[in-house]
């Protein structure tokens, strides 16, 4: 997929925000740990999005109640749904210089028209090295979802099913939309939020 970053600034993919809070203590200990290995940008990038997908639990896979919605709070309490996730990820890529967005997809519910729509979300990031964009997804793997740290092929969570009406969004934001925000802080727990994702950007 031929991606559309939504402003030639690289430093809007490196900001620090309220949300991906990467001067917060926690996050830093976390990122030290990274950077102690001594490895490419390539590589840390990788490392940091396998702790996401692995370490970090995914809400809905967990039962959970909780909403975690900042880099720091989902590190803290080691869970998120995908957008809490690619948050974090983010972060963690951004306070290593590695400029870091936010993708979306339009996919089912539960597998069909009729159990509705909601937006999925993951990451883009950038290696200078490499001179390429491309999309990483840290929802987590469980039965019947895989994703990978590949830039070609893509090796995302959910493949676009279009008989469907599923729709890869190739924009990719430095700021998460303010719409899966507003979801986020206006759901009382997480089987809420299931239901009051926006369905499309």
């Amino acid at each position: 997929m031929v991606l559309h970053i939504k402003t030639n600034n690289l430093q809007a993919y490196l900001e620090e925000t309220s949300i991906i809070d990467y001067s917060h203590p926690i996050i830093q200990a976390k990122v030290e740990d990274f950077k102690r290995m001594e490895k490419t940008k390539k590589e840390l990038a990788e490392i940091a999005f396998y702790f996401v997908r692995d370490e970090i639990g995914h809400s809905f896979d967990l039962n959970s109640t909780l909403v975690t919605i900042t880099a720091s709070e989902t590190l803290e309490q080691k869970e998120g749904i995908c957008f809490a996730k690619s948050h974090l990820l983010a972060a963690f890529l951004r306070a290593m210089n590695i400029p870091a967005g936010f993708c979306y997809q339009r996919v089912t519910r539960n597998g069909t028209k009729e159990s509705g729509y909601a937006l999925h979300g993951l990451n883009a990031i950038y290696l200078e090295e490499e001179d390429i964009w491309f999309r990483i997804d840290p929802r987590g793997n469980k039965a019947g979802i895989s994703s990978e740290f590949s830039i070609n092929p893509e090796k995302l969570a959910y493949p676009i099913r279009p008989k469907l009406e599923e729709i890869d969004y190739q924009h990719v934001y430095s700021d998460p939309l303010e719409k899966v925000i507003t979801a986020m802080k206006e759901s009382a727990e997480c089987k809420e939020l299931f239901y009051s994702r926006p369905a499309f950007i």
